[in-house]
């Protein structure tokens, strides 16, 4: 064990997280925080949840809570963890834990007070940095020198690492994608391909969880391809992936100054056809939400390499705004990263230039020429309104009312009415 430094100027010094902190440091107990946001501090990212590792076992933790005015959550109980909510915070108190089986996701833990055996059990070297009350930085596993050199390393033996939880393999590509630089870790990747039949046994859930992640991560391009390169792809999503657009989409992201979308991602990545979205949704358990929009992009119609305008505003018509984007994004990332991106900008820029208008004729214009509610108004009105694109959207409300009228005789004309 080596502590190397300290950490002053830490957030947890203050506010709600120094009293949970002064709470757990009492009689006895130690308390300390730990993983991610003692990572993130070190590299210069917001620290986010702040988690904390005591020697206090739960029902104690829980009891001084209790006795502080805090809320506590028996949300893990059994395995040690704790949600204490001080002043509408939440922070998760684990106390320290050795594995005494392992099965998979699951594990017969014994509570106990080692610290460098609780950091022994952790994933990644970086994860299990701790820094106590006053400040001391404690590295049990090298994980400062990862820290710095932004090397995603598994703790002790990759391969044993791998096959207590499968998802580590999806985890370490995502960690490298948020916090590493250059290569994937030798050993751990190549532990990751020895152990990529076990990727079957993890739940949809869990795996959507790590993909979505992943996808919004600064570096998904290059671990997405390591990923592919691993074989690991293929068995995620049970298809093809698209290396080329999925790159070409993040290029497209950045060039609009838009925010990481992990769905618009993901469907630039591994859907072509509207088939690639159902399986995506049964193999990641996907919202129905983020169903319909992958269903949306599988359309055939992002083939294009490019459209005017005037079809493109009948395009935002149709669609809506959010459709739109999604499909025209995605047809430019099907173009590639070569394609000129003059003509695609304008295109997806386009419901900022300009707002669909609402076609003039209503239900009740047609009602009162005597068609009468039912599928065979539907498809009258969707004649009109037809008509109405056509133009560019400017027949007046007078010229509709006459096409209106033709409409409907011809449609009775037609179908007997």
């Amino acid at each position: 064990m080596s502590s190397v430094r300290r950490l002053d100027d830490a957030p947890w010094n203050c506010g709600p997280a120094a009293r949970v902190l002064a709470l757990l440091n009492q009689d006895g107990a130690e308390a300390r925080v730990v993983g991610g946001a003692v990572r993130n501090l070190l590299i210069g990212l917001p620290t986010g949840d702040i988690d904390i590792a005591t020697t206090a076992l739960p029902d104690e933790v829980m009891r001084r809570a209790d006795a502080a005015g805090f809320k506590s959550v028996p949300t893990g109980i059994e395995h040690g963890t704790v949600t204490l909510v001080a002043d509408g915070e939440p922070f998760e108190i684990t106390t320290l834990r050795e594995d005494v089986e392992t099965f998979g996701r699951k594990a017969k833990v014994a509570f106990g007070d080692d610290w460098a055996a609780d950091a022994q059990r952790r994933d990644f070297t970086m994860n299990a940095l701790s820094v106590s009350l006053d400040g001391t930085l404690h590295d049990y596993v090298g994980g400062l020198d990862d820290v710095e050199a932004r090397r995603v390393r598994f703790i002790g033996d990759p391969d044993q690492r791998i096959a207590e939880d499968y998802l580590r393999i999806l985890r370490f590509f995502r960690i490298h994608a948020a916090y590493g630089a250059g290569a994937p870790d030798r050993d751990g990747y190549l532990s990751c391909i020895r152990g990529r039949d076990g990727l079957a046994e993890l739940s949809a859930e869990r795996v959507r969880m790590e993909m979505l992640k992943l996808m919004v991560a600064p570096g998904a391009c290059a671990a997405v391809a390591a990923m592919g390169e691993a074989g690991l792809l293929l068995r995620v999503f049970g298809g093809v992936a698209f290396h080329g657009p999925f790159a070409a989409m993040i290029a497209a992201e950045r060039r609009l100054d838009l925010a990481p979308d992990a769905i618009r991602r993901l469907g630039a990545l591994a859907v072509a056809v509207t088939e690639d979205a159902r399986r995506l949704t049964q193999r990641l358990r996907l919202s129905n939400a983020e169903c319909k929009r992958l269903d949306s992009m599988g359309h055939r119609w992002w083939r294009l390499r490019g459209m005017e305008e005037t079809l493109a505003k009948r395009r935002l018509y149709r669609l809506g705004e959010a459709r739109y984007h999604d499909r025209m994004m995605l047809a430019w990332a099907r173009a590639g990263q070569g394609a000129d991106p003059v003509p695609w900008l304008d295109l997806v820029t386009l419901p900022q230039r300009w707002q669909a208008p609402a076609f003039p004729l209503k239900a009740a214009d047609f009602i009162a020429r005597g068609v009468v509610q039912g599928p065979a108004l539907g498809q009258i009105i969707a004649l009109a309104e037809d008509a109405w694109l056509a133009s560019d959207f400017a027949l007046d409300e007078s010229t509709l009312t006459h096409i209106a009228d033709q409409t409907v005789a011809r449609f009775t004309r037609d179908h007997r009415l």
